[in-house]
């Protein structure tokens, strides 16, 4: 039966065909397990096979994303049914718990969290002890015993309740209390008596009021609803959509809710929270690794408001739950077969699991661990190369500081994300994405991240924040990120728009805004200033993991590199060749501009021959060099494709100069720079047309490609050029251009008598070209795809100016992704698939790549291995993306 027809019976009235919304977990029994993630969201699926398992969870239930996406599928309106399941579930949960919901003598108490499918730091906060009011905070007085613990919870509710669901700011509540703090003179928040903490319910509540014009809610039934309208809501919100668009996450999955009973961390010293992994989520090592707080709730962990010790510690506090805690971790690490973040709480002795899940890590972690774990027979090699993501590995190609620098401390954190930084302090989110846009490189400080703060923490080089642990907000977000951070720095005070800082003599340095700052994320230093960074190393996990990709995948990965030493850090990142060298990066310098600007202003073809006799050498020399870097790999090499506009000057001061270097009237130079102008340049006299008025061009590059290559091959280096010839979009263009490369290569080879293989091919980026590809085919040797002009003419978008609106089309939904960063496989990908077709059925074995920055793309390459092409071709720091892309592409295939 369909979907709909299902629905419509539902709503006619048959029982046995009723949707189900809510999933329940409690007394060792659940009703979901952890492959319905899509159905419960992580956190659910987990609690419910944490259940199953025998793992000491506290019982609740979850309400399905199906309910989610029926909520605005109504327009915001809950679905018929989930009211009376959700009344039914809490009937069983109170029996599970033996206490009642709203009740003055023995009240149970729940938490709400949002859970989707895909971990989401941007999605609504936790609230704990939902259910407190005036009435009910009295029976958990005479239950627990314990006044000052009852008004604790009640305050913390408050906030929560007022921050997620009434959307009042958390500094108005924080004022208050630091208020009431410095008013006792103490310190710490597990300072303040019972009398305090009731005193603060009562401020608090004024608090709400006077900002709300409404009391604080005192129906446990009601604030249920109004916190599960608000995880629904969550899912919308601005920083849950900022995350998604980053990590490239659906915006249609929903997100789940979970109501679970209380337990409270938060009853006294034989009490308390933590956080936790089961390897070390930076460095990859097999060790417990986490943090905790007595007398604490959950939260104060995890956003970082006090300073939290290590798990290790843990052991000699509470012996008995720390033995279980191991047992239950390993059990979990095992049975999940993944590295596990957790969170337990500890109440009078009792340990309770709240959360397991597959715990983001570092690059240098994730690459360490799924070598491990292959190595300890927990994983194969396929499950290993699923188990990192592609775009993770940019982490470990990003720099450190270099070693041989003597550096000096300004002050010392926790080494909370690997890596180094350098950049202009800022201390707002909104600083670091408007420095972003004007390409200034920041350091984020904050006091502590919160969900708020994604969007800057993307924008920013590195984050540094005054207080929270290995565990805090800002920790897992930047490691998730790739980030260097560093957490818990207490030594910074902050203010407005500076922090202070006592240095190693005692003395106070104050660091502003827009001073620089160096972040060491592997060990913690702080530096003033900017210190020199340097590549890092990559270790011998790397290579084997790397190894394990090569034996996988089907698509070859070359590089785009213009010079000899990007072409060797491309063939020491894996590149098995060049797969765009753009020649027109050897037209600038001094001496060289000086007699591309001579060609330009000749006045006919002996003259242009004359000013490219003085490139033709130098051009020589490039490819001499690229040639021995890449050592026998082939080398695909772009003829000039730029318009000539491009190398003259543009302002009136830089006409002066360039008419006296090249001693010729000003007057001349401006008027062949007005001759010059294209209205349209992207689409004017560009690429293989230059070649057409000014054949002698590409005829010098053909010369200085073959001397080069012969002059090697004499050498005993064996040379495989591919030359390629661009914006062709009709046949002709191509026979025309290609005879006089043959003619010059024919030249060069019975001069030098050698003989070189080579090819000349087209880039196909002009729809038109897509179109004829079986004509193309018939004249060129191979095809590569520059995605980046395709894309740009598929659309009519100007890649100068999109910028001003294609954001908005991502951000409102009429684009999942920027065609210009991955591959809009619907429309630009429907004239590739052509143009494959189109070349093969003239020569099966055309050999066919993509030289677009798309190559680089996971996506992309995953598309590109769809497709059958031979290769692709992305900058060097992007060709290990690429392989382990690749590899990842051959593995999802045979699923």
């Amino acid at each position: 039966m369909s979907v709909m027809a299902e629905d419509r019976t539902r709503k006619e009235g048959n029982p046995a065909l009723a949707k189900k919304y809510v999933y329940f977990f409690g007394d060792g029994k659940a009703e979901g397990t952890k492959d319905q993630r899509s159905l419960l969201g992580g956190k659910g699926a987990n609690l419910a096979e944490m259940t199953n398992l025998g793992v000491p969870v506290p019982p609740g239930f979850t309400i399905s994303t199906v309910a989610c996406k029926e909520f605005y599928a109504l327009g915001t309106k809950w679905p018929h049914g989930l009211l009376e399941e959700i009344q039914e579930n809490m009937k069983k949960l109170e029996g599970a718990t033996e206490k009642k919901f709203g009740s003055r003598q023995n009240p149970l108490l729940v938490s709400v969290r949002s859970g989707a499918a895909v971990s989401l730091p941007g999605m609504m906060d936790t609230i704990l002890n939902l259910g407190l009011s005036d009435e009910t905070v009295k029976g958990l007085i005479e239950k627990s015993g314990n006044e000052r613990f009852a008004y604790d919870a009640y305050r913390r509710f408050i906030q929560m309740f007022s921050n997620v669901v009434l959307e009042l700011e958390h500094h108005g509540f924080e004022h208050i209390l630091q208020a009431k703090k410095k008013k006792l003179k103490v310190t710490q928040d597990t300072e303040l008596n019972a009398a305090a903490l009731k005193d603060l319910v009562t401020e608090y509540k004024a608090h709400v009021k006077k900002s709300t014009k409404k009391d604080f809610p005192q129906n446990p039934a009601e604030q249920l609803k109004l916190a599960c309208n608000a995880v629904f809501r969550s899912w919308n919100n601005d920083r849950a959509i900022t995350y998604r668009n980053l990590s490239k996450i659906p915006h249609d999955l929903g997100t789940a809710v979970n109501v679970q009973s209380m337990v409270f961390g938060n009853m006294g010293n034989t009490s308390g929270t933590g956080v936790a992994f089961t390897r070390d989520p930076g460095t990859g090592e097999h060790r417990f690794f986490g943090e905790f707080l007595m007398n604490a709730q959950g939260e104060d962990v995890v956003a970082g408001i006090r300073t939290p010790n290590p798990i290790k510690e843990l052991k000699d506090k509470m012996p008995k739950a720390y033995a279980q805690l191991e047992e239950i971790y390993q059990k979990l690490e095992k049975h999940f077969r993944d590295m596990q973040d957790i969170e337990f709480t500890i109440e009078d002795h009792r340990l309770y699991m709240l959360q397991t899940r597959s715990g983001k890590r570092s690059a240098a972690a994730a690459v360490k661990i799924a070598c491990d774990m292959v190595r300890e027979g927990m994983i194969n090699r396929d499950e290993a190369l699923l188990r990192v993501s592609p775009d993770q590995l940019d982490q470990l190609l990003h720099p450190m500081i270099d070693p041989k620098v003597k550096i000096k401390a300004l002050a010392k954190g926790l080494p909370a994300s690997p890596g180094a930084a350098v950049g202009q302090v800022v201390f707002s989110a909104e600083d670091a994405m408007e420095g972003a846009k004007k390409g200034k490189k920041t350091i984020l400080v904050r006091q502590e991240t919160s969900p708020e703060d994604v969007g800057g923490m993307a924008a920013a080089e590195g984050i540094l924040t005054a207080t929270g642990g290995m565990t805090s907000h800002a920790a897992v977000v930047a490691r998730g990120m790739g980030k260097c951070c560093i957490a818990g720095c207490g030594s910074i005070h902050i203010e407005d728009d500076a922090f202070t800082v006592k240095d190693s003599s005692g003395k106070t340095v104050k660091v502003k805004q827009g001073d620089f700052l160096t972040l060491n994320g592997s060990t913690g230093d702080v530096i003033l200033g900017q210190a020199k960074l340097v590549d890092a190393e990559l270790g011998d996990d790397f290579r084997q993991f790397m190894g394990w990709a090569d034996d996988v995948r089907r698509l070859k990965v070359r590089t785009n590199a213009d010079t000899p030493e990007d072409a060797r850090i491309a063939r020491d990142f894996g590149a098995e060749g060049i797969g765009l060298c753009r020649t027109e990066h050897m037209f600038f310098g001094e001496n060289r501009l000086k007699a591309v600007r001579e060609m330009i202003l000749a006045q006919n073809e002996k003259e242009r021959e004359k000013a490219l006799a003085k490139l033709a050498p130098l051009q020589k020399g490039d490819f001499k060099g690229i040639f021995k870097a890449m050592a026998g790999l082939p080398v695909t090499i772009r003829l000039l494709d730029p318009p000539l506009h491009e190398f003259l000057p543009k302002s009136g001061k830089e006409m002066k100069k360039v008419a006296k270097d090249l001693k010729i009237p000003v007057k001349d130079l401006e008027k062949k720079v007005v001759q010059l102008h294209e209205v349209n340049p992207m689409l004017g006299h560009r690429g293989c047309r230059l070649a057409v008025t000014y054949p002698e061009i590409y005829r010098m590059q053909a010369r200085a490609i073959f001397e080069a290559a012969c002059e090697l091959a004499k050498e005993g280096l064996r040379v495989v050029p591919e030359i390629m010839i661009p914006l062709v979009g009709m046949i002709g263009e191509l026979t025309f251009t290609k005879q006089d490369i043959l003619k010059v290569a024919e030249e060069v080879m019975a001069k030098r008598k050698v003989k070189i293989d080579y090819l000349v091919g087209t880039m196909i980026e002009i729809p038109r070209a897509a179109l004829i590809a079986d004509d193309i085919a018939k004249e060129a040797d191979f095809f590569s795809f520059g995605t980046n002009d395709l894309t740009q003419m598929a659309f009519g978008f100007s890649r100068d100016d999109v910028g001003k609106f294609l954001p908005f089309y991502v951000e409102r939904g009429l684009l999942k992704v920027d065609p210009f960063v991955s591959i809009d496989q619907v429309g630009v990908g429907k004239l590739i698939e052509m143009s494959v077709s189109k070349g093969r059925g003239v020569k099966p074995q055309l050999k066919i790549g993509i030289c677009g920055e798309h190559g680089g793309d996971p996506s992309s390459v995953e598309f590109c291995h769809r497709v059958k092409l031979d290769y692709v071709s992305c900058s060097p720091f992007r060709v290990p993306i690429a392989r382990l892309a690749a590899a990842q592409a051959v593995l999802k295939e045979r699923k």
